[in-house]
């Protein structure tokens, strides 16, 4: 236990690094995320079509190159030379634009599964469209999503790891270094081991989420 214990303060920064850039790009992927839906069910088509290839492309491509695509892409297209300090920045952005695609499909599913039903008769109570989304279809569309949001979310955790292609100390590219140091594969089942528990933990908050939100079963 003493061995964990020191490989746990070893590695400490780097889980630190790695719970701010999970929770950052959850703060700005989910509402970037609602506004690529509204734009992908848009009315007017060339948005429709422009956000459908975006989303289209995110997905479709590794978020790695995705990363080093916007790390780089800051001094081709700009000509503004990268510092150490756009690493961070840069996962940032990386991960809530991949991220808002991601989400983006999950909000649209859950939308389009409410009843039309349910707009014609707000209407007809004389609700306006934002406050028909906002009183009626958005709280109907959380409770229907949350299970692939919460899969999303579990995902993120691990996908955390991938900053390591932009030299940002995440907790796995310190549980490597420590590992590498002392010849030891020790340090990665710990990183694997904290993975895992940031997930039960995640899969306990948003379950009793879910459980709260079961109010018309």
């Amino acid at each position: 236990m003493e061995y964990i214990f020191s490989v746990l303060n070893q590695i400490g920064d780097g889980i630190w690094h790695s719970l701010i850039l999970f929770a950052l790009t959850l703060i700005f992927s989910m509402p970037l995320g609602l506004l690529v839906c509204f734009g992908r069910m848009s009315k007017c088509k060339p948005l429709s079509l422009l956000t459908g290839f975006f989303i289209s492309i995110l997905r479709g491509t590794p978020l790695m190159l995705q990363l080093v695509v916007v790390f780089f892409g800051v001094y081709y297209v700009f000509g503004i030379p990268v510092s150490p300090e756009w690493r961070f920045w840069a996962a940032i952005i990386g991960f809530s634009i991949n991220y808002s695609a991601y989400f983006a499909e999950i909000y649209r599913s859950g939308i389009e599964s409410i009843p039309k039903g349910q707009y014609e008769a707000a209407k007809v109570l004389g609700y306006t469209r934002v406050q028909t989304f906002c009183k009626i279809i958005f709280p109907q569309m959380i409770k229907r999503t949350l299970p692939p949001i919460t899969n999303e979310i579990i995902t993120l955790t691990k996908d955390t790891s991938l900053a390591f292609v932009l030299a940002y100390t995440e907790m796995f590219t310190m549980a490597k270094q420590v590992a590498a140091a002392q010849s030891s594969i020790t340090p990665l089942f710990v990183a694997g081991l904290m993975y895992y528990i940031f997930n039960l933990a995640i899969a306990f908050v948003m379950e009793r989420l879910e459980k709260r939100l079961s109010y018309y079963d």
